[in-house]
């Protein structure tokens, strides 16, 4: 168990430096001057020049790239060109919101989406399995921003249940949890779908095995069978597609959080990205990176607790 986590450690080290590498060629590439977006159109081309000096614009690619690599793996992302703010108290601030939103997404899927799967594989090619297949099949299908504008228009601007934008009075429970309400079901609407559809299938093989007909030999029930033996087993893809899928979830968590205005990490990226802001960019491509990797790496762990044939095989 020590090596295997020795690997995945090593592993997700050599992703984030690949990530890292990627993302500063793409900076690169990106029109725009952090000097003069700092310093206004006002300023000379020596006060430019000694700002790309400071910030060190002025070095080969490869000098930069390494020295924002031994930057990062000491914890430090740079400082904001406008505010000249550290980027880490910027992305402080703005990460917990992203979590909590991620987080309430990822709850609500599993609270509704295997319930779901689970009801649709013990009743199967009946019209509750029917339906489940349409309603899971058509919100996939809906891209996440499409949902927030619409549920935006209907359930803040014409119903008024909930508030248009925002993440709710810092110190009032009450009006956060209302203000997050709407978002988290809007990101978490496709994976409630794709995981329906991913438990049905899978506790359909599960099923099938051998061992479950030999407790239904012995008599016991199926919605037994079905809850203690079945579904352990048939949650194991749903841990690894979690996993893998945070990137596409995040992704639905920043474009949601541009349409609720939520002060989160995509609209501090969104901001940075309009302004040319390119140390926080960066900064939060990177921490963005760092809990897609980490992601992966706790669902490696959680299925290797769950299935006793991974670890069998470590």
């Amino acid at each position: 168990m020590f090596f295997y986590l020795l690997r995945r450690l090593v592993l997700a080290a050599s992703v984030m430096l690949v990530a890292i590498t990627i993302l500063f060629c793409l900076v690169f590439l990106v029109p725009g001057d952090p000097a003069s977006v700092a310093l206004g159109p006002r300023a000379s081309e020596a006060q430019k020049q000694a700002l790309r000096e400071h910030m060190g614009l002025d070095q080969p690619a490869i000098v930069q790239i390494g020295r924002f690599i031994v930057h990062v793996a000491a914890g430090d992302l740079g400082e904001d060109v406008l505010t000249h703010r550290p980027v880490n108290q910027l992305i402080a601030r703005a990460l917990p919101n992203t979590l909590i939103l991620a987080l309430s997404a990822i709850a609500w899927a599993i609270i509704i989406g295997i319930p779901l799967g689970c009801w649709a594989a013990l009743r199967p090619n009946t019209w509750l399995d029917r339906l489940i297949g349409l309603l899971s099949t058509s919100v996939i299908a809906l891209p996440a921003f499409v949902v927030a504008i619409y549920a935006l228009l209907v359930f803040s601007v014409t119903l008024k249940w909930f508030p248009a934008i925002g993440a709710g009075q810092q110190g009032d429970l009450g009006s956060q949890l209302q203000a997050l309400v709407l978002p988290s079901l809007t990101v978490a609407l496709s994976w409630i779908g794709y995981l329906a559809r991913l438990v049905r299938a899978s506790m359909l093989e599960v099923l099938k095995e051998n061992h479950i007909r030999t407790f239904r030999a012995f008599g016991i029930g199926d919605r037994l069978i079905a809850l203690r033996y079945a579904l352990p087993i048939a949650v194991v893809p749903v841990v690894s597609v979690l996993g893998v899928g945070i990137g596409s979830l995040l992704s639905g968590a920043v474009l949601t959080e541009i349409v609720f205005a939520r002060p989160g990490l995509g609209k501090l990226a969104y901001d940075s990205v309009i302004s040319r802001n390119f140390p926080v960019v960066m900064g939060t491509v990177v921490v963005t990176s760092g809990c897609y990797v980490l992601a992966n790496l706790i669902a490696d762990l959680i299925n290797t607790f769950l299935d006793p044939r991974v670890r069998q095989e470590l």
